[in-house]
């Protein structure tokens, strides 16, 4: 059995630190972060961007779950809409996004509180990682986490190996 565990939630929330986390956990693994499918400078989310970062997490998600080596895949980024969700699931199995016998899907989000997520955004704009504009865009898409059909994992207080292993629970 394979298992695709698709992993959301806001910026600075804490999917790319936990799902690392969560490689390191497992055998026969692998974890896409979905940003390193668009990693351009200077950054664009334009139409043909876009476009490009759903071609090429296609392709590389697809390849994955092809290796017969591979067991987990773990792909994580913003998925903030059940659409983008089901958008990859459709391009990935065009049998109407579901998955093939012997590959199960799970769809999680992680989610904290505005005040940690502004902590968290702050130590990364003082360390020169994010620009001070990811704040407001983040905290837009923070609310949509909670009406999306996903398991929820609440982040706050807790390190990137803790939200691994409630990740791991789900598997």
């Amino acid at each position: 059995m394979k298992t695709l565990l698709m992993v959301g939630g806001a910026m600075g929330v804490g999917k790319t630190a936990a799902c690392r986390a969560l490689k390191n956990r497992l055998d026969r693994c692998v974890f896409l972060d979905g940003d390193r499918c668009w990693d351009i400078h200077p950054f664009s989310a334009n139409a043909e961007n876009k476009a490009m970062a759903l071609d090429n997490i296609d392709f590389l998600l697809r390849r994955f779950l092809q290796n017969p080596w591979i067991d987990t895949v773990i792909f994580c980024w913003v998925l903030h809409e059940d659409g983008i969700y089901a958008q990859i699931l459709r391009r990935l199995f065009p049998d109407g996004g579901l998955p093939p016998e012997g590959v199960r899907v799970i769809k999680a989000s992680l989610l904290c509180s505005e005040q940690t997520l502004r902590e968290r955004l702050g130590r990364d704009i003082a360390a020169g990682a994010r620009t001070p504009d990811v704040i407001g865009r983040s905290l837009q898409r923070l609310a949509l986490y909670p009406g999306l059909d996903t398991r929820k994992i609440a982040t706050d207080g807790l390190t990137p190996e803790e939200v691994a292993g409630r990740l791991a629970s789900l598997l």
